[in-house]
């Protein structure tokens, strides 16, 4: 039992900053921290995104983008995929 949770450990000590990083990454556009990406977030970063592109990445329509969301915007060509 104490090997089973020793390793548990060890997998959320190298796990977990990989992960954190991601969301970091993907998710460095959401400058007030709601876990959300709004359209102004995006064009302080990108001011050519139109509402238009953001209407169309906004897949539920609820005005906000997710992460899922902005990943699949940004594959689409919706918006930037480079943050730097």
């Amino acid at each position: 039992m104490k090997t089973q949770i020793l390793t548990g450990a060890v997998l959320a000590l190298f796990t977990l900053p990989a992960f954190a990083q991601d969301m970091e990454g993907d998710m460095a556009l959401d400058t007030d921290g709601d876990g959300m990406v709004s359209l102004e977030e995006v064009q302080v970063m990108y001011p050519d995104v139109s509402q238009d592109d953001y209407t169309q990445a906004d897949a539920d329509g609820d005005g906000l983008l997710s992460a899922e969301e902005l990943d699949t915007a940004r594959a689409d060509g919706l918006i930037p995929a480079d943050d730097a």
